[in-house]
């Protein structure tokens, strides 16, 4: 049985500075209503009521202050202990972003996981980010994961390939130092990650985990994604 490890303290990067055109709107995706408020706030919500967290990054795209500060007022956004900065012109660009807020407390020794979370994914449950913040602390890194049984990958020269096929979601995690170290050294090299997990693999050893995710922990990308989230928000509570 692996030894104990202390309890964890949690950082999340929320990035919120998306777009909303597949959705069929020019509004940022996460400010469009669910359940009469708008996405961003059950995000921010279900994120700040969980113990252990905090700070919360909240990166949003520039040009949506306004429009973020009046969602934000909600009550239910939970506000405290959330730091809003602007992302860049990428993913990549962002999470260095929020990095970069994060980094003088990354480098006081203060936060030992960094989480990523897409905004757009309103649903995420505690037992997911609890899970991959444990895996993280334990391994290095975590990434929820969805098997996908109906999806079948073949060989180039014919037949099927065996490794799992599975979807990826967030939120991610990652020891916060060996995490800025990666982006420190990627803006020093000019390389722009897909994703966290490429970045990661460029400049660290780190062995990123799978964890078991949630088929509910949807994301908002089309517009039958906001029907199918207020339908499950309903039968959630």
């Amino acid at each position: 049985m692996p030894d104990p490890i202390p309890t964890p303290r949690a950082a999340v990067v929320m990035l919120a500075a998306g777009e909303g055109r597949r959705v069929g709107h020019d509004t940022n995706k996460v400010l469009l209503p669910l359940a009469g408020r708008p996405v961003l706030t059950w995000t921010v919500g279900r994120v700040t009521a969980l113990s252990g967290i905090g700070p919360v990054v909240l990166v949003i795209r520039d040009g949506d202050q306004d429009a973020v500060r009046e969602a934000m007022a909600s009550p239910a956004a939970g506000t405290d202990d959330v730091i809003v900065v602007t992302g860049g012109a990428s993913r990549h660009a962002s999470e260095w972003h929020a990095l970069c807020a994060l980094r003088p407390a990354i480098e006081r020794g203060e936060i030992d996981v960094v989480v990523i979370h897409d905004a757009a994914r309103p649903l995420a449950s505690a037992e997911v980010f609890h899970d991959v913040i444990e895996s993280a602390m334990r391994h290095g890194g975590a990434l929820p994961v969805v098997d996908q049984p109906a999806l079948i990958r073949m060989h180039p020269g014919g037949g099927p390939v065996t490794e799992r096929t599975v979807a990826v979601q967030t939120p991610q995690a990652f020891r916060a130092e060996p995490l800025l170290n990666a982006y420190v050294d990627a803006d020093r090299d000019g390389f722009v990650g897909t994703d966290t997990a490429s970045c990661i693999e460029r400049y660290t050893d780190l062995p990123v985990h799978c964890v078991a995710g949630d088929a509910r922990n949807i994301k908002i990308t089309f517009p039958e994604d906001l029907a199918l989230a207020e339908r499950l928000l309903a039968t959630s509570g």
